[in-house]
């Protein structure tokens, strides 16, 4: 994700280069200007005027593959804050998480020590898993390789890791195994019968939310369309050329030129931002994301906090 754009100077803004469009589509802007070259070289020189086109054509096929082009970008923009919104309840979970790890378990008044100390440490346990289950969501998104996920061996023990890692869901098979924690706890009585529905409840949430992601991810913008998109706005830079030379002469390139670029970058955008979850620079920025829960939960361990994800270039991953 693009940050830190608030104080930065209007004209290093318009001159930049990384995270914008242009890395996506300066060839087909400058295929699509340098046709319109050969174009006008041969108009001007034989004078081809047969084949000229009337502007009305492009005028209105403009207005509406702009609106085809809107509705397209709009419904990226949708797919991108509804992951953004998710990730936003997955943060705000997990610090409820941690506050009734630490407020709704709790040994009885006749405990011995030795039940108080497990219960810490099982309470311990508890954060540092939802830890581990939100670096894993992340890597579960951005379909990481089995070796990424060595990173939650900070958090959880290595062997489960590894056999967790086997299953077609990790993040999933660990929200189970914190189930089953808690059941135990349940069942030795350090959870109160009405508080067991309460923290079981946000396991739930943390499923729906999961869910979501998912779904994100596993249902792009239907691709007929998206080909259709791609194919308009195609034909139209390509073609402008014989609808505009009658009228700029001369200029044509430059105005082919700027049609392109506004064309090209419109359509480069709904691609960008369609999956919210990926490595580009206008994606979520889960690597920041997740280690921001990180650092909150470990301060209710009171542990060592790592350092939050800096952005590199503007751009946070």
């Amino acid at each position: 994700m693009i940050v830190g754009q608030g104080n930065t100077s209007w004209i290093r803004v318009v001159l930049r280069w990384q995270g914008t469009t242009l890395p996506r589509t300066w060839k087909r802007i400058l295929v699509t200007t340098g046709f319109a070259v050969l174009v006008t070289v041969f108009w001007t020189r034989w004078g081809l005027s047969e084949w000229s086109i009337s502007p009305l054509p492009f005028s209105l096929i403009g207005v509406a593959l702009g609106i085809f082009l809107g509705f397209r970008n709009n419904t990226s923009y949708d797919r991108f804050w509804e992951g953004r919104k998710l990730w936003g309840r997955i943060v705000n979970l997990s610090r409820i998480w941690a506050r009734q790890v630490y407020t709704m378990l709790a040994t009885p008044p006749n405990a011995q020590r030795l039940d108080t100390a497990e219960l810490h440490a099982l309470q311990r346990e508890m954060v540092l898993r939802q830890i581990a289950y939100v670096h894993a969501l992340r890597l579960h998104l951005r379909e990481a390789d089995g070796e990424d996920y060595a990173e939650l061996d900070a958090f959880i023990d290595e062997r489960e890791r590894k056999e967790i890692q086997g299953e077609s869901n990790t993040p999933a098979a660990l929200l189970h195994h914190s189930g089953e924690l808690l059941t135990e706890a349940w069942q030795r009585g350090w959870i109160q019968q009405f508080h067991l529905p309460v923290i079981e409840s946000t396991l739930s949430q943390l499923t729906e939310v999961q869910g979501g992601c998912e779904r994100i991810k596993a249902t792009p913008i239907p691709f007929g369309y998206t080909v259709l998109m791609h194919r308009l706005v195609a034909i139209y830079c390509i073609t402008l050329p014989f609808g505009v030379e009658d009228t700029v002469g001369v200029l044509t390139p430059l105005v082919v030129a700027l049609v392109s670029f506004a064309f090209y970058g419109l359509d480069s955008i709904g691609d960008e931002i369609e999956e919210p979850f990926g490595f580009d620079p206008n994606d979520l920025p889960l690597n920041a994301l997740s280690r921001m829960i990180e650092i909150n939960l470990k301060e209710r361990l009171e542990d060592p906090l790592p350092e939050p994800h800096q952005a590199e270039d503007g751009i946070l991953s």
